[in-house]
């Protein structure tokens, strides 16, 4: 069984420091790179893409509302005209600058308000969808698995890949629990290699209630930008490959090459 790992990188901003990038870029499969929107610049865009390819590592574009000031955390309210010309423009930022190093930009995946707003909302859901389709047909759709974007990119016959949060907790709905919980966040590197091994194996999400969603899981998600982050990566990495699975970039996945 395949499975993918991926992780926001090249966030460096007041609210986070990017030290650890190099080392997590050593742990992972597949790269969400911060286009400038949210956090990061040209240099970080730069570092990120030339650590990647030295690793093997596929890149992706990690498109954001443009609020630097809350890391695009704050829920905003756009027109679609907005939304599609926040994607095309942070897309042909990172693809221009991949361009230098002979690399090309081969997925999506939305960051924070923007990602959690369309998790919930069909319409927006279609939006981005449709946007990233545009932009370009092959590109690789990284999604949350049982959300409103899954569901509007499968509508449009996109290739998608599915993630879950290694470090979050779900609410019964299959949404994250919010940031503003006291439990949304797991830190314990021991907790969330079970917690995602559990989630791979039966292709269903562990709600924080004890509940079971069934759903489809291509790809796993670490954040780079929690203290724990590192020890959590490598833990999960360990814990997947002892377990038989075959850990592998977005693009290189069987399910993409069909």
């Amino acid at each position: 069984m395949e499975i993918n790992i991926n992780c926001d990188l090249g966030e460096k901003s007041k609210h986070h420091s990017n030290k650890y990038d190099p080392d997590l870029l050593e742990i992972v499969n597949s790269a969400n790179i911060a286009c400038g929107y949210h956090a990061g610049d040209e240099e970080t865009m730069n570092q990120v893409i030339i650590i990647s390819k030295k690793n093997g590592v596929s890149i992706g574009a990690h498109p954001s509302f443009n609020d630097p000031e809350n890391f695009g955390r704050e829920r905003m309210n756009l027109s679609s005209k907005e939304i599609e010309k926040l994607v095309f423009d942070q897309y042909y930022i990172l693809q221009g600058i991949a361009s230098k190093h002979s690399e090309n930009v081969t997925h999506i995946k939305p960051h924070g308000a923007l990602n959690n707003m369309a998790c919930e909302d069909l319409d927006l859901a279609t939006t981005l969808a449709k946007t990233v389709k545009a932009i370009n047909k092959d590109l690789i759709y990284l999604v949350p698995t049982g959300s409103k974007m899954e569901e509007a990119a499968k509508k449009l016959d996109m290739k998608i890949a599915c993630e879950i949060f290694a470090d979050r907790n779900y609410e019964d709905d299959g949404n994250l629990v919010s940031r503003k919980k006291s439990h949304a966040l797991i830190t314990d590197p021991e907790q969330a290699k079970k917690h995602v091994l559990k989630m791979v194996k039966t292709q269903s999400l562990n709600c924080h209630s004890g509940k079971q969603i069934p759903c489809e899981i291509d790809s796993v998600c670490i954040h780079g930008d929690n203290l724990s982050s590192l020890a959590t990566a490598k833990s999960i990495k360990e814990n997947l490959l002892e377990n038989g699975l075959k850990l592998t970039n977005l693009n290189n996945m069987k399910k993409f090459k069909q």
